[in-house]
């Protein structure tokens, strides 16, 4: 759609070879051959302009397509890079948003289930940030924040994972650092009754008690219809916690 003006200008007369570059004819050209899904010639052309487009309006399209190519084409790395590059070069460009939200959606693309998910998430959560903090008026506002809510709960349900492996061997310390994260840095993580439960426990395995009552008091007072809630009300009458 950012080329959809431009790429309805591909019908037009094709530059003949022995004539004058023109950089319009050349990326009406390129464009064509994206279209046709031919992305390494449409790369080569690309780069062409770059280079031979004297009047600077066209080699900043050009590059951000080379990196469009390199997208569709499955090669996520070289995307990012030729995104990135096209970032420090315009970094003021009316598409700058664009190939911002580009390099996030790929990383986000590359999420597999948050127990082989958090690296993903955590690199998109990071581009997603910088294209709120770079470009606030962008045009992918809310899709920026769903995506957002995804990674943040890719990465606590990670976290969480990790700390029931813990939990279960009753490795404690390992399992409330994990736990004291989620509840630090993830407040809205849909699992945190058990969450504070769990570090209560924990706590209390750990002769913290103190902190385990900090923790309960928080699973009382905003879950107090949770099954974590009664469970730890019942093993309080029973002295366990």
């Amino acid at each position: 759609m950012v080329f959809m003006v431009l790429s309805a200008c591909a019908k037009k007369q094709l530059v003949k070879s022995g004539t004058q570059f023109n950089a319009q004819d050349s990326f009406n050209q390129a464009n064509a051959l994206f279209d046709k899904k031919d992305y390494d010639k449409a790369i080569t052309l690309f780069n062409a302009i770059k280079v031979k487009d004297v009047s600077g309006n066209v080699a900043p399209l050009a590059a951000l397509r080379v990196a469009d190519c390199y997208d569709k084409q499955g090669e996520p790395d070289s995307a990012i890079d030729a995104y990135r590059k096209f970032l420090e070069t315009y970094p003021d460009h009316t598409y700058a948003p664009y190939a911002q939200y580009r390099i996030a959606m790929i990383y986000f693309s590359q999420i597999q289930g948050y127990d082989r998910g958090y690296g993903a998430a955590k690199k998109a959560l990071e581009e997603f940030r910088n294209l709120k903090a770079l470009y606030p008026r962008n045009p992918y506002k809310d899709s920026v924040e769903l995506h957002i809510s995804r990674c943040r709960y890719i990465m606590a349900s990670y976290e969480f994972m990790v700390g029931k492996f813990y939990y279960k061997k009753k490795a404690w310390r390992g399992a409330l650092g994990r736990f004291e994260g989620i509840v630090e840095d993830y407040p809205d993580f849909v699992s945190m009754p058990e969450v504070l439960y769990d570090a209560a426990s924990s706590c209390q395995a750990l002769g913290e008690t103190g902190k385990a009552v900090l923790y309960i008091g928080q699973l009382e007072k905003k879950w107090p219809d949770s099954m974590y809630a009664a469970k730890a009300k019942k093993e309080k009458v029973s002295g366990r916690l």
